[in-house]
């Protein structure tokens, strides 16, 4: 059975959310991230930089939560073509390498939210997801970071309806209710 590594306020918890989108059985390992059970030697096994999200899936040991993500998209999400599993790639790298600095580094916030939000806001004032009219991984990287905002930074997002209906959206799923939405 896969196995998922988090910690009490992690990434993982975008990992656990599409593991449940999926359907894909899987054990959730809570490290105590204070008491530094992510720098014991059993889990730098697992991951040698000692972060968290990292799965176990047979002999795979892999990190880093965008990695995850399309680990899982290919193997378990019916990724149809190459060209849908480079619009994952895309918008999970966006997610991890633009969108999560640009909204949640205090000091590029400003310039940042309206260069970001705006595109996406005519992105979904034509379609319901990233990708089109079907939930995807690209979702699960970036709706994960969109509905973070209200979580942790309450900040306005009006100007952006149609990005706060995708959110609306996200925060409905099930499997999101069951992961992220717990938590919030």
């Amino acid at each position: 059975m896969l196995k998922l590594y988090g910690g009490a306020r992690s990434r993982a918890s975008i990992i656990q959310w599409y593991l449940e989108e999926l359907a894909v059985p899987y054990e959730y390992i809570q490290l105590d991230m204070e008491a530094g059970e992510h720098r014991q030697q059993i889990f730098l096994g697992i991951n040698p930089m000692g972060k968290v999200p990292a799965i176990v899936d047979g002999e795979l040991k892999l990190w880093e939560s965008g990695a995850i993500l399309l680990y899982l998209a290919d193997k378990y999400g019916g990724v149809s073509s190459s060209e849908e599993r480079a619009q994952g790639a895309q918008w999970s790298l966006f997610a991890n390498a633009t969108l999560g600095p640009g909204v949640f580094v205090e000091a590029s916030r400003e310039r940042e939210m309206p260069r970001l939000m705006a595109p996406l806001d005519e992105i979904f004032s034509k379609q319901p997801f990233l990708l089109g009219d079907s939930f995807s991984v690209a979702d699960v990287a970036v709706g994960s970071y969109l509905n973070y905002i209200p979580i942790l930074l309450k900040l306005d997002l009006s100007d952006y309806p149609h990005v706060m209906k995708y959110m609306q959206r996200i925060a409905e799923r099930p499997a999101f209710q069951k992961t992220i939405g717990a938590r919030a």
